[in-house]
């Protein structure tokens, strides 16, 4: 597709033959399944100041946390308790976790409950990422925003396309599973950049590609933003989909801040995987990325079933399947 096309799409030409055509797509190569991802968000420092995310470093509203290793690997165990073939390490840029300490619980991990370990740690040195593939982690995730390069440094200051490009370059040489994404209506985008944005990261040939809407916080420099529109975000994925027919994409949590249901309509438009939080109950909340992350108060285990009670409302089949990279396998 050319961006004029995707432009088009993006702006509702087509609602109802893209997401058929999606979720046909979808069904063809994954069948009705839908893979669980159990996400353990360990700590909400960062280093960075992201103008849109609540865990920016000059939030000092923010209570901050950080689990230790042996929480960490209780939550990890838990994955196998019940039945989710993925966990998700997920924090801030928050170096304060050796190189050795994010090993330990790779390890301990894939020992105690045979999950693959998918790692979203935020931008670390390539001797920490090629460590944690010889311990054993499976897949990186690394999220983009935008390729935008204006947008990009309004909204990351600091930082770079380039040097983001080139560590998911260093993350593919390493041998990883590898992911990435961006935010539709990111103050600032317009529907020509997000349909630039979204052939960009078709053309990088990843293994996971996810596409949510902007939600704004309150105590970011974003804040008094408009939230993105979760029909744009559901056409994105969409489209993302008709691009990448064999990728894993997530149905996002951030569509379900904004409208009740709208996750589970992602899964009826090219989504092919949910990640329920693993996070204990006692700070996950403070994962305030955005408002109405982690909104469902609930222990772990109940979160899990809510998520399978969700797939199945659509008409889905929750996995227990690892849910590896089948662009992977076809490309050998």
């Amino acid at each position: 597709m050319r961006p004029s096309e995707i432009t088009k799409l993006l702006a509702g030409a087509d609602d109802a033959g893209l997401f058929s055509a999606a979720d046909a797509l979808t069904r063809q190569n994954f069948g009705l399944e839908i893979y669980l991802r159990g996400i353990i968000e360990f700590s909400n420092h960062c280093a960075n100041n992201c103008r849109y995310c609540g865990l920016r470093r000059a939030n000092r509203g923010l209570a901050r946390y950080r689990m230790d290793v042996d929480d960490i690997l209780v939550a990890t165990a838990l994955a196998g308790e019940v039945s989710i073939g993925t966990v998700v390490l997920q924090s801030g840029d928050d170096f304060a976790y050796s190189k050795e300490d994010i090993g330990r619980i790779v390890t301990g991990a894939k020992a105690s409950s045979g999950v693959a370990v998918t790692l979203s740690l935020g931008d670390r040195p390539a001797a920490d990422l090629d460590y944690w593939r010889s311990c054993g982690a499976d897949r990186y995730l690394l999220k983009m925003e935008t390729f935008d390069e204006a947008l990009y440094a309004r909204s990351r200051p600091g930082l770079t396309v380039a040097d983001r490009l080139g560590r998911i370059e260093t993350l593919r040489a390493a041998g990883y599973e590898v992911g990435s994404g961006i935010i539709t209506d990111l103050p600032g985008m317009t529907l020509d950049i997000l349909a630039r944005d979204l052939l960009r990261l078709a053309e990088l040939d990843l293994d996971m590609i996810a596409a949510g809407p902007f939600v704004p916080h309150p105590d970011t420099p974003y804040g008094a933003e408009a939230a993105g529109s979760v029909l744009i975000a559901l056409r994105a994925m969409a489209i993302l989909r008709l691009l990448n027919p064999l990728a894993n994409i997530p149905s996002t949590s951030a569509l379900s801040a904004l409208r009740e249901g709208a996750r589970e309509q992602g899964l009826t438009v090219g989504a092919n995987v949910i990640m329920p939080s693993l996070t204990p109950e006692t700070v996950s909340a403070a994962y305030n990325i955005y408002p109405g992350k982690n909104a469902f108060r609930a222990d772990a285990a109940s979160r899990v079933e809510a998520a399978r009670a969700a797939i199945r409302r659509v008409g889905r089949l929750p996995s227990t399947a690892v849910g590896g990279s089948k662009r992977r396998r076809r490309h050998g």
